[in-house]
This record gives C-alpha cells, sequence and structure tokens, in this order.
C-alpha cells in the first residue's frame, strides 16, 4: 500500500505584477496607465520647446515652408520617445 503524493492536473499560471503584461489578458489598459502617463510627461516638455520653436519662426517672418520644414523631425522625435517611455525599451538596458 504505497499512497501516491496528490498532483494536480491544472497548473495554475502566477498573477502578473502590477505594471506587468499579462499574455491572458492583452486588451488590459490598467498594467499600462502609468507608463503612458510617464511618456506624455516625459515627452511633452520637448514637444511645446519643438512647436514654439516653430510659432518663434513663423511670429519673425521667415518664409513659412522653413519653419514647418522642422516640424516633422519634432514629431517624430517626440512619437519615438513616447514609445520608448510607454513601453519600457530601455528598462532592462540599465
Amino acid at each position: 500500500m504505497s499512497s501516491s503524493p496528490d498532483v494536480s492536473t491544472s497548473q495554475e499560471s502566477p498573477e502578473p505584477d502590477a505594471g506587468e503584461f499579462d499574455p491572458l489578458n492583452p486588451l488590459d489598459d490598467t498594467a499600462d496607465a502609468g507608463h503612458r502617463r510617464r511618456a506624455i510627461l516625459a515627452v511633452t516638455p520637448f514637444l511645446l520647446i519643438g512647436l514654439g520653436n516653430v510659432v518663434l519662426l513663423l511670429g519673425w517672418g521667415i518664409e513659412p515652408l522653413w519653419a514647418f520644414a522642422i516640424l516633422p523631425p519634432i514629431l517624430f522625435c517626440s512619437v519615438l520617445a513616447y514609445i520608448v517611455f510607454r513601453t519600457d525599451f530601455l528598462d532592462d538596458r540599465t
């Protein structure tokens, strides 16, 4: 008479930590709400400085084409920085 240990057939996955991606619930918005806020707070000052430069150039009377020529790099860098801060792309590299 040997007694076998009680083995459960279902494997329970550990609950993900707060702010961690849950592969079982990929549409959960509560996990990255803090990351989005942090990304917006980090990017907004630089976006405002860039847009202020465009307004300043337009105010000086420079040809509008030159003022709007610097707009795409400003927007590109702002979006790129937002993506980096929101997804914690550099979190594991520091």
